[in-house]
């Protein structure tokens, strides 16, 4: 079994460098798919990886209003839609939210999302095992699963040692 990256940054780890690897990956992320990082999208990816807490789009459009003219809800929506649409970003169902993915992972790769109930904080980690096991059960009861988000709530490590 090899070890996982933690789900989880450490308290106080040095979030600007984080904001910018996030900035370099969607990048390269865009240039590998030769895709346009628009400035409005560029805010705001920045927005949201301003905290690894899932925003809103109007908590978007907050955050986007303190550095620049507050953009129309469909502006931010388009670029949301872009970042999902290209693995930037996730949508944090039982949230109606939205969060910054930095991770390398193909379009098709499961993954869970481990929200902290205490600090707000949404861990992510591979799930291909588990989603594999529930499209198998759908099937078997002759559904066809299309889209498979598992998110599972408690209380991250981090929150536990305080």
């Amino acid at each position: 079994m090899t070890a996982l990256k933690p789900a989880f940054p450490a308290p106080g780890h040095d979030h600007d460098r984080c904001t910018a690897e996030g900035l370099e990956h969607a990048e390269r992320v865009c240039a590998d798919r030769s895709q346009n990082l628009t400035p409005i999208r560029r805010h705001v990816l920045r927005a949201l990886l301003s905290s690894h807490r899932p925003l809103g789009a109007y908590e978007v459009i907050e955050e986007l209003a303190r550095v620049m003219p507050r953009p129309a809800p469909i502006t931010v929506y388009r670029a949301l839609d872009f970042l999902m649409q290209n693995g930037l970003v996730h949508r944090i169902e039982s949230r109606n939210a939205f969060l910054a993915c930095g991770r390398e992972h193909d379009d098709a790769s499961a993954v869970a999302f481990l929200i902290c109930e205490s600090c707000g904080s949404v861990g992510e980690i591979p799930a291909a095992a588990v989603a594999q096991s529930l499209s198998e059960a759908a099937r078997q009861t002759g559904f066809t699963p299309k889209l498979s988000v598992v998110e599972i709530t408690g209380v991250c490590g981090h929150c536990q040692s305080t």
